[in-house]
């Protein structure tokens, strides 16, 4: 686990988490205020335990940069919530139920979360919080044009996910009930995407249920 390493060292995969395309050294240096030769000394270590690999390099004009990046291993480190039982009960209720009622099950279950954190809508940074304390590593990024997108560095489903894709569903549940809108899930870890990325349509979702109750919670 992460507790297990020294603060530099936890410091830098976080710094890598964020940055999946890689980091070089002078990156890392400037990012967590130390030496390049501390950063070299912790980059051995990490690659030695199987954290850390080394990636593409990128131009500079001068010598290419050697790019540094989290590995799988290092990925499983950080916060996952998917125990056996949930894999053992999702592939229960698709037997019984079928692909459509696992679907609306999924749904409902996001926007049950949603009413059980917020009585009214919030805005993304609102929802990066909770995200957060459920474990993501969320973060609110704005495109040039002003629009708040919502970006997680890691998905707490992620194994449960891969095996079944619908739990996505829930996710974009949660995020579109706690916007009051519909969540679209423009960049994706499990189809070949660096990140989840998330964007919220306004208006009430399909059902319309969040828009009523986001008004009326009683």
């Amino acid at each position: 686990m992460l507790e297990g390493l020294g603060r530099t060292q936890r410091d830098l995969l976080y710094a890598l988490l964020h940055q999946p395309g890689g980091m070089s050294i002078d990156d890392l240096a400037q990012a967590l205020a130390v030496t390049r030769t501390a950063v070299r000394q912790h980059l051995a270590a990490l690659e030695r335990d199987g954290l850390v690999q080394r990636g593409a390099t990128r131009p500079t004009g001068r010598r290419p940069e050697q790019l540094h990046q989290l590995t799988d291993q290092a990925r499983e480190l950080f916060p996952r919530q998917y125990p056996l039982l949930a894999n053992l009960l999702i592939e229960q209720v698709a037997g019984l139920l079928g692909h459509e009622a696992l679907l609306a099950l999924l749904q409902g279950l996001g926007r049950k979360l949603a009413a059980d954190l917020e009585h009214a809508v919030v805005d993304e940074a609102r929802i990066v919080q909770h995200m957060n304390q459920a474990g993501y590593e969320a973060q609110v990024f704005f495109r040039s044009a002003g629009e708040p997108q919502i970006v997680a560095h890691n998905c707490v489903f992620h194994h449960l996910a891969k095996a079944h894709p619908l739990v996505c569903e829930l996710d974009l549940a949660l995020i579109g009930a706690l916007g009051g809108g519909t969540a679209q899930h423009l960049e994706c870890m499990l189809r070949g995407g660096q990140v989840c990325r998330f964007a919220l349509s306004p208006g009430p979702q399909a059902d319309g249920s969040r828009a009523s109750t986001a008004a009326n919670p009683g």
